[in-house]
């Protein structure tokens, strides 16, 4: 079979999107049956064909910036969103456009920067800002309830914008959260109340945007900051006397990747490849070159870097395991599809649109209650 370096080798654009107005792509999610959502700057939440990338519909009833989208795992009619209106919607992939079917809420005075399903699609957790300068909130609810399933929330963990959640790929009470205090904390949900849930908390020393589950069994974290900086930890080590971490830099911008290839100017994000068994990061440059690279505990290694396609910076990506095909998404509004040996003919030129859009002011602070034990 053709290895993962093989095959990344090949990528060259299958399908490049037309945006009919000027928007950040900011995240995705695909559905196996053949939806990829995107979530853009204009709080609107767009469907496409995930082969020809043409748009089929859209969902509209966000009042806040969207902080991502997910597919159910075991209903992928159901597509999950979140916004910093202070909601976690549920929307029916089937019926693009209607309003949506389920609405989850806590406090008035919470805003979501992040959120997630579990694997057993049974529990959301939504992470929120920095209430009146004090907490921040995890929030969860059970998808299952028809009254909004709000079963409480973590408010000690940490100390300001929680910018990520991420359950578990297998283990369903299993939760990795990061925030802009620098911490990325690891849960087991099943333990109930938070101080007996909190399993382990790594520093990263900057202000974290994203976390990755990722290597054998989905044991290790990769950890991304603002600043550029890359952090991967094994948590299998927690009960041992062994380190931690696997790798880790405080500028992956100083990373030389090759002569010609040079370094990077941001990092985008990182996926576990499980059939491959490695870790894809992806980082970009500011004229919209991507660079897609392997990370382990040898550090950051160049596998291709994708040229012509965006016209500057690239907000989100996915890899189609089935498909064998790389899916992005930024700033331009374009949303591109590559594929190993594909041809889509000539670049369409692209503008840089926009601003990034302002949260509105925050408001009054609430009290979290513990999670009740299962």
């Amino acid at each position: 079979m053709e290895g993962l370096d093989e095959k990344l080798k090949g990528l060259s654009i299958a399908r490049r999107s037309h945006p009919e107005e000027p928007t950040y792509l900011l995240d995705m999610a695909l559905q196996p049956a053949g939806l990829l959502a995107v979530s853009c700057s204009n709080l609107s939440i767009h469907l496409h064909d995930k082969d020809t990338l043409d748009l089929v519909g859209e969902y509209r009833g966000h009042t806040g910036p969207l902080c991502g989208v997910v597919f159910s795992h075991t209903s992928p009619d159901l597509l999950y969103s979140g916004s910093a209106d202070g909601t976690v919607r549920g929307w029916d992939a089937r019926c693009p456009g209607s309003e949506a079917a389920q609405v989850f809420k806590s406090d008035p005075s919470h805003r979501y920067c992040s959120f997630d399903l579990s694997c057993g699609d049974v529990l959301l957790c939504a992470g929120t800002e920095q209430v009146n300068g004090e907490d921040s909130f995890l929030v969860f609810w059970d998808v299952r309830k028809p009254d909004g399933g709000l079963l409480g929330a973590y408010s000690e963990s940490h100390s300001d914008d929680i910018t990520q959640v991420r359950f578990h790929p297998r283990e369903k009470d299993r939760l990795a959260s990061s925030s802009t205090d620098g911490l990325v904390n690891v849960f087991d949900l099943s333990r109930g109340p938070e101080e007996e849930a909190l399993l382990a908390t790594c520093n990263s020393d900057s202000s974290v945007g994203s976390v990755c589950w990722s290597g054998a069994d989905y044991a290790q974290l990769l950890c991304l900051s603002h600043d550029e900086g890359l952090h991967l930890w094994d948590l299998s080590q927690l009960d041992t006397d062994k380190p931690l971490t696997v790798f880790s830099t405080s500028d992956a911008r100083g990373q030389t990747l090759t002569a010609d290839a040079g370094c990077v100017d941001y990092l985008v994000g990182g996926r576990w490849l499980e059939e491959a068994q490695k870790l894809l990061v992806v980082g970009g440059k500011n004229s919209g070159d991507l660079h897609l690279m392997e990370c382990d505990g040898r550090g950051l290694r160049l596998l291709r870097t994708l040229e012509g396609g965006h016209a500057s910076t690239v907000r989100c990506f996915l890899w189609d395991v089935a498909r064998e095909a790389l899916v992005t998404g930024g700033e331009d509004a374009q949303l591109l599809l590559w594929r190993p040996g594909a041809s889509a003919g000539p670049l369409v030129p692209a503008s840089h649109y926009g601003s990034h859009q302002s949260h509105p002011a925050r408001q009054d602070p609430a009290e979290g209650a513990a999670l009740a034990p299962k």
